[in-house]
C-alpha cells in the first residue's frame, strides 16, 4: 500500500514555545524507557543537567543506560527493589517506592535539573504505593525550567492529565513472546 506524501502542514492555531514540558511514554510495547534515554542524550548534548530516578530497577542492576548516563554526568538514582514477583517483602518494596517518590519530588521542585526522567513511575502509582494526584500536582507545579519524562505501562489518568505529550507504545510483536530473552546492548 502506498500513501501520498503530505502537501500541507497542519500547524496549531497559535504555536508557542514553552519553557518546559511533561512527556509520558506508556503502553504495552517496547521502547518507553529507550525513548527517554534518547531524550536524555539529546538534553546532555545541549548542556542540560539531567537527573534519573528509577522506581523498579535497583542499584544492583548493571544496565547500559545507567553506565553511559553516569559517564556523561547524569545524576542517577536507581531506588527500586526489582521485580515484585521476586520480592520477599512487598511492604519493603512499597516503602522504597515512597522514598523514591520523595526523592524524585524534591529533585523536580529544586529546579536544578532541566530534565528529570522518572523511569517506571506508573507501576507504583497503579499499585497504590504512591499518590498519583500528588505526582500530577508536583508535575504541574514544577519550576518553569524543568521538563519531566515519565515511563511505564498503563499511565493513570492523573499522570496523563498533567502531561503535555503522551505517547503510547503498542506491541505488535515482541521477541520475548517467542522465548527470546532480553539482550545486553539492545534491551538493557
Amino acid at each position: 500500500m502506498t500513501v501520498d506524501p503530505p502537501t500541507e502542514h497542519d500547524d496549531p492555531a497559535a504555536p508557542k514555545r514553552g519553557q518546559s514540558v511533561v512527556i509520558v511514554y506508556t503502553g504495552d510495547g517496547k521502547g518507553k524507557s529507550s525513548s527517554a534515554w534518547g531524550v536524555m542524550i539529546r538534553a546532555l548534548a545541549r548542556g542540560w543537567h539531567v537527573g534519573v530516578v528509577q522506581f523498579v530497577k535497583s542499584g544492583q542492576w548493571k544496565v547500559g543506560e545507567e553506565k553511559i548516563g553516569r559517564q556523561l554526568g547524569v545524576d542517577w538514582w536507581a531506588i527500586g527493589e526489582g521485580f515484585t514477583w521476586l520480592s520477599d517483602d512487598l511492604g519493603k518494596d512499597e516503602a522504597v517506592a515512597r522514598e523514591a517518590w520523595a526523592h524524585a519530588k524534591a529533585t523536580i521542585l529544586a529546579g536544578e535539573h532541566e530534565l528529570v526522567i522518572l523511569d517506571e513511575l506508573t507501576y507504583p502509582i497503579n499499585w497504590g504505593w504512591i499518590d498519583g494526584d500528588d505526582v500530577a500536582a508536583t508535575l504541574v507545579a514544577r519550576p518553569a525550567n524543568v521538563s519531566v519524562i515519565a515511563t511505564g505501562r498503563n499511565a493513570p489518568e492523573s499522570l496523563v492529565g498533567a502531561a503535555d505529550t503522551v505517547t503510547e507504545m503498542r506491541k505488535v510483536k515482541h521477541a520475548y513472546d517467542a522465548g527470546i530473552m532480553a539482550r545486553k546492548g539492545l534491551d538493557y
